[in-house]
């Protein structure tokens, strides 16, 4: 029997985060956003309080990118659903799993949200970091490790949001779980990196060793093929091989449009370096044009979603079009990785390919990189990727006390070369071995006293989606 609990309290907070470098995907460019951290305290029966914490920027323009709204009007968005999601979780008085809780509270969440004109992804947000938190905490009380835990199932994760799987299937998957010790970066290559020269993606500097790469497109073939020619006449210059991620961030406006990039990938001698080492494309349309366009004869090139990952139901509808992968990103909910990663085992065995990726939406070191890379060593994916580093300055405006104990508790994840304490990557690898401690992935805890309350959002839009 999974252990039960209940909420005691949940606690919102923020701390500006400066961009080292502007970070341009889609059609936004961010310099600065703030990171948002949750505390909460719970009671497990029989076991007494534990408390929990997790971390996740709050990124503008990604969970809603509808072009009438302000950046700062989907940060908000992004607190509003923190805030309903906590109401919610708290009106759980009595003890439950901790899959109980989430799944006792993600319908209302998304319905709720849906009358104040936030969309299901960004719904799933404040879910998401709260589920996090809480099973830092349980795993505390239990005093084991979230690999350890999962795969015990200590969560009590069942099939109820996934009635396409039994429930053997998911408590054989966890308990088959052998994580990963070492996960590769995928180096972020964004519309405003520079690609040639000094500071340029051949830079070891700036690629710390990567041999995984995550060329993001504009959704201009014409555009794009010219720059991915750029990018790979700079990476074959690296003497080593490599591979290679497309992410559209839903900027192909069609199906044609995306065809026309792709015949350039197939014909044109210049992209050769990177349509010879193309692993996936990344969500390419906008997602609800990818609900309604099956890629057909595209489907060859390996494509996957992310944006288009709204719901627990939205990896077999994407299968449906084409799609053979889906993103895990842990502010997108980390049962939800779960069951896909269920769901990809179960439908590979059958001879077809099927996977889960790695996708960082710019988890910054501690908490939220720690959790992350966490959750992907447990389902296998092995090389994921990882921009927190390269588009922040280390721990960024952390108190030096708050990053040098997490660099004292994590010495195989940070290292200060002079330069303040900043992600340690070997060989472009990351290394899991002091995750696997008790508590989700960290030993350390932020210095809430240097954090500031969550702000409240502006005046609501009441009006319905």
């Amino acid at each position: 029997m999974s252990p039960r609990l209940k909420l005691r309290d949940i606690a919102f907070f923020e701390r500006p985060v400066q961009f080292a470098r502007p970070f341009r995907f889609g059609a936004i460019t961010i310099n600065a956003t703030p990171q948002l951290f949750v505390r909460v305290e719970i009671e497990v029966e029989g076991k007494g309080t534990a408390v929990g914490a997790s971390a996740e920027l709050l990124v503008p323009k990604w969970f809603d990118k509808r072009p009438e709204l302000s950046p700062a009007q989907t940060v908000d968005d992004l607190r509003r659903s923190l805030e309903i999601a906590r109401r919610l979780y708290l009106a759980r008085t009595g003890f439950l799993t901790a899959f109980d809780l989430h799944a006792s509270c993600i319908g209302a969440q998304v319905a709720t949200c849906a009358k104040k004109n936030i969309p299901a992804l960004a719904a799933a947000y404040g879910p998401a970091e709260i589920d996090k938190a809480v099973l830092d905490a349980l795993l505390r009380a239990a005093e084991t490790s979230f690999f350890d835990g999962m795969g015990g199932n200590i969560a009590g994760i069942d099939a109820r949001l996934s009635p396409d799987l039994k429930e053997t299937d998911l408590t054989t998957f966890l308990s088959d779980r052998k994580p990963l010790s070492r996960v590769a970066i995928r180096h972020t290559v964004g519309l405003d990196d520079t690609v040639e020269g000094e500071g340029g993606i051949a830079d070891a500097r700036e690629n710390s060793g990567a041999r995984y790469f995550k060329l993001k497109l504009s959704g201009d073939p014409v555009a794009d093929a010219v720059r991915l020619a750029r990018i790979g006449k700079e990476l074959d210059t690296l003497g080593r091989d490599y591979k290679a991620t497309l992410d559209a961030n839903e900027q192909y406006a069609d199906l044609a449009a995306l065809q026309a990039l792709m015949d350039r990938l197939d014909r044109d001698p210049t992209l050769r370096p990177i349509a010879s080492r193309l692993l996936y494309v990344e969500q390419p349309m906008p997602r609800d044009i990818t609900r309604q366009s099956p890629l057909g004869s595209l489907a060859a090139r390996g494509f996957i979603i992310d944006e288009a990952d709204d719901s627990y139901d939205a990896f077999p509808a994407a299968r449906a079009l084409g799609y053979c992968g889906i993103s895990s990103k842990s502010c997108k909910g980390l049962y939800k990785s779960i069951v896909n990663a269920t769901r990809a085992a179960k439908w590979s065995a059958g001879g077809e390919r099927f996977f889960v990726t790695g996708e960082d939406l710019t988890c910054q070191a501690g908490l939220a990189v720690q959790q992350d890379l966490a959750l992907g060593a447990f389902i296998g994916i092995a090389h994921a990727e990882r921009n927190g580093h390269h588009y922040v300055d280390g721990f960024g405006e952390t108190p030096a006390a708050e990053a040098q104990a997490f660099a004292a508790a994590h010495h195989d994840l940070y290292a200060d070369a002079g330069q303040g304490i900043r992600l340690s990557i070997h060989n472009g690898d990351l290394l899991t071995g002091s995750l696997n401690r008790a508590g989700f992935a960290t030993s350390v805890h932020p210095d809430w006293s240097a954090l500031r309350l969550l702000e409240q959002p502006k005046s609501p839009r009441e009006q319905s989606v």
